[in-house]
């Protein structure tokens, strides 16, 4: 059975998450983008073995810390989609801009691509490309547990925004229709930034999505 942790991190209150699977206790970090000595407290609160870093997008609060979480548990980093690379060239730059810990950029162990699976213990993920907010952003869907990790690509009541660099806001919609809808008005997703919400209840009260 999958459980996790929605641990936000980082002035931004970016959705860091630990996720796990209660038959193995086997564990991974979701876009650990600092604060990662709360983030391991609560790895060692839990009993739990971190097995990876998986990544939706490199922006700062997502990723400043990865590289260090990985070095810190000795576990590869998983994702984005190789579109993102720019983007994690550029943390050190992202952190000084912002105003975060000095961020090192790094080239994931894995790149992610739409159609992907990844496993944590018993459990599988499906990995959908949801360009739109950054051009290699990923979102990890467990359908089992009728749940999605989905980054900064949808909000409750709000999406992503696409006034970044490669951003673009119709690759965003179509993200949005395309890729997420499909799993199910019933699957909860879990924002980068603020509370839970389905897709059911996003398709019918988003002021950006909605109706569609």
């Amino acid at each position: 059975m999958l459980h996790y942790r929605i641990l936000p991190v980082t002035p931004f209150a970016q959705n860091c998450c630990l996720l796990w699977d209660d038959a193995t206790r086997e564990a991974v970090l979701t876009d650990p983008g600092g604060d990662l000595d709360r983030v391991f407290a609560e790895v060692a609160a839990q009993g739990v073995k971190l097995r990876g870093v998986w990544l939706t997008h490199a922006h700062i609060d997502h990723a400043g810390a990865a590289a260090a979480a990985a070095k810190r548990a000795g576990v590869p980093i998983v994702g984005p989609h190789p579109d993102d690379q720019f983007w994690i060239d550029c943390l050190p730059q992202q952190s000084k801009m912002f105003g975060f810990p000095p961020a090192e950029a790094f080239t994931p162990d894995r790149w992610l691509h739409d159609g992907d699976q990844l496993t944590l213990g018993t459990l599988r993920f499906e990995v959908r490309h949801c360009p739109g907010h950054t051009p290699g952003h990923v979102v990890f869907h467990q359908p089992e547990a009728k749940r999605c990790w989905v980054g900064d690509v949808l909000f409750a009541g709000s999406i992503g925004r696409t006034d970044f660099p490669r951003g673009n806001h119709q690759q965003l919609l179509d993200s949005i229709t395309q890729r997420l809808w499909p799993m199910g008005d019933d699957t909860v997703f879990i924002p980068g930034h603020g509370p839970e919400s389905t897709f059911g209840e996003e398709r019918r009260s988003n002021p950006y999505v909605g109706g569609t």
